[in-house]
């Protein structure tokens, strides 16, 4: 990727970071913003930009929209997915619906996964962590 599409990708992340949907609010704010294992949001990784990633466990989070169950999305979020792989990240989804129905199950996978990669955190226990509102 040039430098003049790296830099506007980089300032479209800044923006996203400024004007986070509802669903990437709650999980930043009551989460992941606080975990004791840094995330960051909207990460340029490649030609693509993660909503959270974490560096010490290579752990992309992403929080979909219904955009992303059209036909052509699902695609280019397959071909994304690949990409990040290749890098060594793993990447997990989660529909936004998710986040107002069922936001403990969802920071108990993260916990779970982060814990799986990094296993000196499997002592701290979620209950910790999550913000109440």
């Amino acid at each position: 990727m040039n430098r003049a599409a790296r830099s506007k990708l980089a300032e479209y992340a800044r923006l996203m970071r400024r004007n986070m949907p509802p669903a990437e609010q709650i999980l930043w704010y009551r989460f992941l913003r606080s975990y004791p294992v840094r995330f960051s949001r909207q990460i340029l990784i490649g030609p693509y930009i993660v909503d959270f990633y974490c560096r010490k466990v290579r752990l992309s989070i992403e929080l979909d929209g219904s955009q992303h169950y059209e036909e052509e999305n699902r695609l280019h979020d397959e071909i994304r997915t690949t990409y990040l792989e290749m890098e060594g990240i793993k990447e997990i989804r989660f529909p936004n619906s998710y986040i107002r129905e069922n936001f403990e199950g969802v920071c108990d996978f993260i916990h779970q996964e982060v814990q799986k990669r990094r296993n000196d955190y499997s002592e701290i226990p979620l209950s910790l962590i999550i913000q109440k509102k």
